[in-house]
């Protein structure tokens, strides 16, 4: 079982860029696949980015144009997203989750454990 935390949104301007970071509690991290989704209101969660838990794949949403970086950093227990070029679009709050083993999948479904979120706010 694996807590997640995430930490680092807030408010932007459209154009400017923000770093979220998700930390693990469990010195297995590294055998989680793990991802972010967001929120928007009113709407779905949907899927952002995932590396799957061997750390040899990542997958992306097809709309992000390539603004958006995920990486993971087992010694520290920590996922991040870098997000740059942000978008009034890209408002939402934003969500880790992680799944022991698996791939680097684009599924709710696919992830057992989740964070509370983090709110990222892009101001136009």
């Amino acid at each position: 079982q694996v807590q997640l935390v995430e930490s680092g949104g807030g408010l932007v301007q459209a154009g400017g860029s923000l770093r979220l970071s998700c930390a693990g509690s469990t010195r297995t991290f590294s055998r989680y696949a793990v991802a972010w989704f967001r929120q928007a209101p009113g709407k779905e969660r949907e899927f952002v980015a995932a590396i799957g838990w061997s750390g040899g794949t990542t997958v992306y949403r097809d709309s992000l144009e390539g603004r958006f970086t995920v990486s993971r950093d087992n010694a520290q227990k920590t996922l991040y997203l870098q997000m740059n070029s942000l978008r009034p679009e890209d408002t939402a709050v934003y969500f880790c989750a992680a799944e022991p083993y698996g791939g680097a999948n684009t599924r709710r479904d696919d992830y057992r454990y989740w964070g509370q979120g983090t709110q990222v706010t892009v101001s136009s």
